[in-house]
């Protein structure tokens, strides 16, 4: 995913929500990875149960998204203009990726 937006720390409500961690190794080329990528998180922004997102890139890119429930997570796999771009992720984008999904129980830091 993109940081065209602010670098900062999601605020995410107490737990318990869920975090996706997508960890990739990116081919060669942008071949229209930032666009999609840009797109993507906007999306994810405007879904039901999105609650904020974190992302950093150098070889390994790494990106958490926080979801409210394993539901909204599933519905966000399953849209459409997402279900394209994992598609061309497989084919075009990544080297490799896992994808993680996490039950956050706590959390703490500096507020």
């Amino acid at each position: 995913m993109s940081t065209n937006h602010p670098i900062k720390i999601s605020d995410t409500p107490a737990p318990p929500y869920y975090a996706v961690i997508f960890t990739s190794l990116r081919t060669d080329g942008d071949n229209g990875y930032a666009e999609t990528a840009q797109r993507m998180e906007e999306l994810a922004m405007q879904h039901a149960g999105f609650l904020g997102i974190e992302s950093a890139r150098n070889e390994l890119g790494i990106t958490i998204c926080y979801w409210s429930s394993l539901e909204a997570i599933q519905n966000w796999k399953q849209n459409t203009e997402h279900l394209a771009a994992q598609q061309k992720g497989k084919e075009q984008w990544y080297a490799n990726y896992r994808i993680r999904i996490c039950k956050v129980e706590r959390e703490y830091g500096m507020k």
